[in-house]
């Protein structure tokens, strides 16, 4: 059991690249997504902790212990128990996270990452997960380890998803951020221009600007802004910069599903920002896609510009 609400994993179901956004057009990446976060935090004071109140087992060693404090909390306590580097998250951005979770109360623990051995990815401030995490992750860096305790209301309320936690529980977890990857200023919005041509036979990439960061391997979550164009006039099909969302793109299902985008991402670094052009028997096949923005005729390829904000 785990602790968001509701808790999806953070995976695309499929790449499908229809997406609603909000004009009732379907013209964007469909990044099913898990988010777990919170709002400010109503205090910074450090939690007290208790002699009577032992914290949770640890049998990873990589996985911290939790201190109950001294008295169930009322409102949302954030205590930065080591500080990272870089900067702090907002809303909009994709954290990276480990966890450990226990009832405030008695240290009991209902979940944890680290024997998972499998970090939990959100959007901070997608409302998609508890009320105090979507609080208490804020400002949060790289690196940083941070203790949350949260009162009922801004967990689970009455309404616990299943034992060990109960109605009214307070809980407190201790977070450490393993990635913070920030979510684009919409003025850094790249002016593209994409040339009618000819259908080609192979995957094709220019890298537009050369990234410096992290490079795909073909095994990683890519974590980007993606805007798709009909190889043969130029014409915009979609683009994540109107939806605003970082779009996260598991290449292992992207490999499946849009095996040409893929292709042309790997090797791509972070920071950069790749024109990818794909024949159409390795993006939507020979039928086309007539739901793509105003649609993408049969035997038609696609050019698509990655701007790659980082990797996990």
């Amino acid at each position: 059991m785990r602790f968001a609400r509701p808790l999806v994993p953070v995976l695309l179901a499929s790449i499908t690249l229809l997406a609603a956004c909000g004009d009732d057009r379907t013209d964007s990446l469909d990044a099913t997504t898990t988010s777990a976060t919170v709002g400010l935090p109503t205090t910074t004071a450090a939690p007290t902790t208790t002699e009577a109140s032992a914290p949770a087992t640890t049998s990873n060693p990589d996985k911290p212990a939790v201190s109950l404090p001294s008295t169930l909390p009322t409102e949302l306590v954030v205590t930065d128990i080591t500080k990272g580097t870089g900067p702090e998250a907002k809303a909009g951005d994709i954290l990276v996270m480990n966890y450990v979770g226990v009832r405030s109360e008695d240290g009991t623990e209902f979940d944890n990452s680290y024997d998972r051995g499998q970090t939990f990815n959100l959007t901070l401030g997608a409302g998609n997960v508890i009320q105090g995490w979507d609080q208490g992750l804020v400002g949060i860096q790289k690196g940083g380890r941070r203790q949350l305790d949260i009162p009922a209301d801004l967990a689970y309320g009455d309404n616990p998803p299943s034992d060990p936690i109960k109605a009214g529980d307070a809980l407190s977890f201790v977070v450490d951020a393993v990635d913070v990857i920030s979510a684009p200023d919409p003025s850094e919005r790249p002016d593209i221009t994409v040339k009618g041509a000819s259908n080609v036979d192979t995957v094709q990439t220019t890298d537009l600007v050369a990234g410096t960061g992290a490079t795909l391997t073909g095994t990683e979550t890519a974590v980007a802004y993606v805007s798709a164009y009909r190889a043969d006039t130029g014409a915009e099909l979609f683009s994540s910069w109107d939806r605003g969302v970082l779009e996260e793109l598991p290449m292992d299902q992207l490999a499946a599903s849009l095996p040409g985008l893929a292709q042309g991402l790997t090797g791509m670094q972070v920071g950069g920002r790749r024109q990818i052009t794909v024949p159409f028997a390795l993006a939507y096949g020979a039928d086309g896609n007539p739901d793509l923005g105003a649609g993408l005729p049969a035997n038609t390829d696609v050019v698509f510009v990655v701007d790659l904000f980082g990797s996990y």
